[in-house]
């Protein structure tokens, strides 16, 4: 492996640890950037198809559905119609009449670049009100990193972030060396031996965590969030190869050496917040009553 890519993956961690366990607008700020440079990529993948969708609005409405989501969760749904109304509004009212595929590519670029990674701000500000000691909402740990003096979002968070990391590591390890069998067309490099190695580091680092935290049924609920979390990892890995095949390019941009592309390393991060959010705000409840 070059170094090259061994180093930005190394920054690119540090940076992603720093700003998860700051919270607050700190994590905001970082995945709002993270999320500009993301569609700005997608919106080039559309463009190379003749497409031409509404990118501004898009960006801006994105950024603004982060800003809402850290400031109140319910109210982040409601701003979805909206920002997809403007973004219709805008095509309606250009000199060029928009096609079905420009506003197919907008609608996508809100849901897929936008809608779903925040839910990541989501899941990293759960209970993180009552425990911010620093300013603009932030929290940092005064006496260790404890798990009992962590916020529930910080915890759940960086267990999501572990599992999709496993998942990367044992399907590019495993598959590497075991890998036999193609996976997909859509992916050439992927095998079936690495993507099971890759759900299966993941459900491993999900059960290590269910235990951990003492979750009601551990064995049950890390073997459903292991699950959840590899397959969707993969899912989203393969759906971003999807659109770089059919736009005809290798990797989505060129911004981290060695990786390619913001959304050439994030692409197993988009389906997944939604899954775990609703996992732990939704499932787990319901067990512990």
């Amino acid at each position: 492996m070059p170094w090259s890519r061994i180093l930005s993956g190394i920054v690119a961690i540090a940076l992603a640890l720093g700003m998860t366990l700051l919270g607050g607008w700190y994590f905001t700020l970082g995945f709002a950037i993270i999320v500009y440079l993301g569609q700005l990529e997608y919106f080039q993948l559309v463009r190379a198809k003749g497409i031409a969708p509404a990118g501004k609005t898009t960006l801006v409405v994105s950024q603004a559905l982060l800003v809402i989501s850290t400031i109140s969760c319910p109210l982040a749904d409601a701003v979805v119609p909206v920002a997809g109304t403007f973004i219709c509004f805008y095509l309606l009212f250009q000199p060029k009449f928009a096609t079905i595929a420009d506003i197919s590519a907008s609608i996508l670029g809100l849901f897929y670049g936008g809608y779903l990674p925040s839910y990541w701000v989501r899941l990293r500000s759960l209970d993180s009100a009552s425990y911010s000691n620093l300013p603009m909402g932030g929290y940092w740990p005064e006496t260790g990193l404890h798990i009992q003096t962590m916020p529930q979002g910080l915890i759940v968070t960086l267990l999501a972030f572990f599992c999709i990391w496993a998942a990367d590591i044992g399907a590019y390890t495993f598959g590497k060396s075991f890998g036999r069998t193609r996976l997909s067309e859509i992916s050439p490099k992927k095998t079936v031996e690495g993507a099971v190695f890759g759900v299966a580091g993941s459900v491993a680092v999900a059960l290590a965590g269910a235990w951990y935290l003492q979750w009601p049924a551990w064995e049950w609920t890390g073997l459903a969030l292991g699950l959840l979390i590899g397959i969707a990892s993969l899912l989203g890995d393969l759906t971003e190869s999807m659109m770089k095949r059919d736009a005809g390019v290798k990797d989505s941009g060129q911004l981290i050496p060695g990786h390619g592309g913001i959304l050439d390393r994030a692409d197993s991060y988009v389906f997944t917040a939604p899954l775990v959010y609703y996992f732990v705000t939704l499932l787990l409840p319901l067990l512990q009553s």
